[in-house]
């Protein structure tokens, strides 16, 4: 587990370093991908990009928008598990406007700088990137009202804890958007790793069903997993969707 945490890191570190090579999905944490319409910024609304820096979307090649699954509403305040170089928290930052907030939080040092010069260049005052992991984020608990990830989940060793972390910053009644690699029930572990490795977001993605469990298990309510496109045979970029109940 340490070994594959070990790998993601140094893909992350390797892209924002080179900022502009083949970095591949999930923020530069993924296998490159031939295919462009299923990863990167194409995924986005241009319009939405016109004032981000060209670094941060050049470094940022998800696999969906999490923005438009959480349906960010100004004043929020808003969580990006594995930021990268900053694109989804500095598009959080625009829709949730100078009354609301953008937090990231990521493992890499070297994109933590790249992600905090992105957002100097863009002007965001109402962001902050954190060092931490998403399986223990360093934020308080209900200090959030939405939580969005953007191809990062799947690339975890513990999935559970980073939705139990996930369900602990939110506050009662807020929500998780996230967009994922998600596998058709009926692949085992087995043959998702058959068709791409666990940095390539395709051996380490949890099936529809176990996502459904997962967040249920956390103590979400309302949950739903969608499939957007096919990335590879039986797997898909999904759009996941979740809620912290009022009453916990």
């Amino acid at each position: 587990m340490t070994d594959i945490r070990d790998q993601v890191r140094e893909r992350y570190a390797l892209a924002a370093i080179q900022v502009g090579g083949d970095a591949g999905c999930c923020g530069g944490g993924c296998e490159p991908t031939s295919t462009a319409e299923k990863f990167g910024a194409a995924l986005y609304d241009a319009s939405d990009l016109a004032d981000v820096p060209l670094e941060a979307q050049l470094v940022s090649l998800g696999c969906g928008n999490p923005l438009a699954v959480a349906e960010l509403r100004e004043g929020e305040r808003v969580l990006d598990l594995g930021s990268g170089g900053g694109i989804d928290v500095l598009l959080s930052a625009k829709r949730v406007g100078p009354t609301g907030f953008a937090h990231g939080v990521d493992m890499t040092d070297e994109m933590l700088a790249l992600a905090r010069a992105n957002a100097e260049k863009a002007g965001a005052t109402n962001v902050a990137f954190h060092r931490g992991t998403i399986e223990d984020l360093p934020l308080d608990d209900a200090s959030v009202d939405v939580v969005i990830s953007n191809c990062v989940v799947n690339l975890s060793t513990d999935k559970p804890a980073v939705l139990s972390e996930a369900f602990r910053v939110l506050v009662p009644g807020g929500r998780v958007g996230i967009s994922d690699v998600v596998a058709e029930d009926h692949l085992t572990p087995d043959q998702r790793a058959e068709r791409g490795s666990y940095v390539g977001c395709i051996a380490g993605a949890l099936s529809r069903q176990e996502y459904l469990d997962g967040l249920a298990e956390a103590g979400f309510v309302d949950a739903d997993v969608t499939f957007t496109h096919q990335v590879a045979d039986g797997m898909h970029s999904a759009v996941v969707r979740a809620r912290k109940p009022q009453e916990v």
